[in-house]
């Protein structure tokens, strides 16, 4: 466990140099989530949102988070030295190491979310919650529900890892990250709500993305802290978060090792 702590501790090190890339970040963040913010207000001046039971300041609420939060829920956030071990043949490295393939990428991963989102969160933090209404980010309805909300976050970045995990092993196949980068990133933020929030969603396409893991990264945690998910009700919730991430560690885990024991390094 100490050398995982020790890999960890070390990307996230590594990220936090990347002062002046946070920074143009944290610009494009506030800039996209204002664009999102003025149509939903757009959409909801209108009256096309009074069927649906989440209110506009709670829209603004999930949208802001998605924002400070984004490297902890984006699928498309790559590692390319990662997908440079497997195609070109280097991983015969990572194998000689004393410690296992999986558990090293996904510390790695681990570190470098939470170095990107400690960069920017705080910045966007400072600035959206001193923004006039109805763009101001409201704070969370109980402490009660701050805490369940940082529970499940912090879960949801669990998984949002281990299905990462799973872009890189589908590598060992297709040799290129492309293809399983686009069809994971694409379906995964659709389902998350990141391009539309689930409550908004028609009836039977919520029902999908309940039965997908992808809304237990973004939707669910962002709707906690909003209070549109009640705290009793989150808590109830949270052990299906447990079971998602239980169960793409033990498929990631075995997707691997078949991986290796068909892998041919050539060369030498």
């Amino acid at each position: 466990m100490r050398v995982f702590v020790s890999i960890w501790r070390l990307r996230f090190l590594l990220g936090m140099q990347y002062r002046t890339a946070a920074l143009a970040g944290v610009a494009t963040q506030l800039f996209f989530g204002l664009i999102f913010i003025m149509i939903y207000v757009a959409f909801y001046a209108q009256g096309s949102a009074n069927a649906a039971d989440i209110s506009l300041e709670q829209i603004v609420s999930y949208v802001w988070l998605q924002q400070i939060f984004l490297s902890f829920i984006m699928l498309w956030y790559r590692d390319n030295e990662i997908f440079q071990l497997i195609t070109s043949g280097n991983i015969a490295y990572e194998l000689c190491r004393p410690f296992g393939i999986y558990s090293f990428w996904y510390a790695k991963l681990l570190g470098q979310r939470l170095s990107a989102a400690v960069l920017r969160c705080l910045p966007i933090l400072f600035v959206v919650y001193f923004l006039p209404g109805p763009y101001r980010l409201q704070a969370p309805p109980s402490p009660a529900a701050l805490t369940c909300f940082l529970l499940s976050l912090l879960l949801g970045l669990l998984l949002v890892v281990s299905v990462s995990m799973l872009i890189y092993i589908s590598v060992f196949w297709t040799m290129s990250p492309t293809g399983s980068t686009l069809v994971i990133s694409v379906a995964g933020e659709f389902f998350a709500g990141m391009i539309i929030p689930v409550p908004l969603m028609p009836e039977w396409l919520q029902k999908t993305a309940n039965f997908l893991p992808f809304r237990w990264s973004a939707d669910f945690p962002f709707r906690v802290y909003s209070g549109q998910i009640p705290v009793r009700e989150a808590i109830g919730q949270i052990p299906a978060q447990l079971l998602w991430i239980a169960a793409l560690l033990a498929f990631g885990g075995w997707s691997l090792r078949r991986a290796l024991r068909k892998l041919v390094v050539q060369g030498g």
